[in-house]
C-alpha cells in the first residue's frame, strides 16, 4: 500500500492511535500503518509534527493532521459518506467532547499515575480518581440510554473512552482489582464488551497480556531512571 493517499504513524500499544484506527476502520478508509519504533521518533514523524513531536499522526494526501481527537474529526468531516462519528445535535457534540477532554486531562492520566505510585495508601487514592471518574462515565452513558455512547452505533465518545479499555484491562491484571465492575457500573461493563466486539474495534486494540508486558517494561525503565539514594 505504498501509494496510500492516506497513512497513519503511530504504535499499536498506544490508545490514541487506536483512536485513529477506529475510526478509518468505522469509515472503511484503507491506510498504510507506518510503525514507530519505541524509544526513538522517526525522521517522519519529527517533520509531520514538529510541535508536539508525538504519535499519533494522520497524514492525507502528504498533509499532516495531529492530535486523536482533533483526527477523529477531521476523518469525520472528510469522509461523510459512512457513519457519522460525532453527534448532529450540537448539544450532543458539546457534551461528547465534554468527556473526551476529561477522558484525556483527568482519567486516564489517573490511570498512568498508579505505576509510578510510591506506596499502597497513594496507589489506593489513584484506584480511587478512577473508580469515580468511572461512575461518572456510568451516569453519563445510562441518561444516553442507548447500545453506546453514540447511539446505536459507535461514535466520537465511545472512540475516546473505548481506546483505553486495553490498558483498563491491563490495569485491573496489575492490580488484581476489578475497576469496571458489573456490580457498580453494569451499564459499562456491557458496554466495553460491546464496543470491543464491534467489527471496526476488532483486532485493534492489543490484547491485555502484551499490555501487561509494556507496562512492566514500562516501570523498569522509569525504577532505573529514579536517583540512587
Amino acid at each position: 500500500m505504498a501509494g496510500s493517499s492516506v497513512k497513519v504513524i503511530g504504535a499499536r500499544p498506544s490508545p490514541y492511535v487506536n483512536r485513529v484506527q477506529i475510526a478509518l476502520k468505522l469509515k472503511s478508509i484503507d491506510y498504510e500503518f507506518l510503525q514507530e519504533t519505541f524509544g526513538s521518533k522517526s525522521e517522519l514523524l519529527l517533520k509531520s509534527n514538529p510541535v508536539h513531536k508525538k504519535i499519533p499522526v494522520l497524514i492525507h494526501d502528504d498533509k499532516p493532521i495531529s492530535e486523536s481527537l482533533i483526527i477523529v474529526q477531521y476523518i469525520d468531516e472528510q469522509w461523510t459518506s459512512g457513519p457519522s462519528i460525532l453527534p448532529a445535535d450540537a448539544y450532543d457534540r458539546a457534551i461528547a467532547r465534554f468527556w473526551a477532554a476529561y477522558l484525556d486531562d483527568k482519567w486516564f492520566p489517573a490511570l498512568r499515575d498508579y505505576r509510578s505510585a510510591k506506596d499502597d495508601e497513594e496507589k489506593s487514592a489513584v484506584l480511587d480518581k478512577v473508580k469515580e471518574g468511572l461512575a461518572y462515565l456510568e451516569e453519563a452513558f445510562v441518561k444516553g440510554g442507548a447500545k453506546f455512547f453514540g447511539g446505536e452505533n459507535i461514535g466520537y465518545l465511545d472512540i475516546a473512552f473505548g481506546s483505553f479499555l486495553g490498558w483498563l484491562k491491563a490495569a485491573e491484571k496489575i492490580t488484581d482489582v476489578k475497576l469496571l465492575d458489573a456490580s457498580t457500573t453494569p451499564s459499562l461493563a456491557v458496554w466495553a464488551e460491546n464496543f470491543l466486539s464491534h467489527d471496526s474495534v476488532k483486532g485493534v486494540i492489543p490484547e491485555t497480556e502484551e499490555l501487561v508486558e509494556l507496562a512492566k517494561k514500562f516501570a523498569a525503565i522509569a525504577k532505573a531512571a529514579q536517583p540512587k539514594n
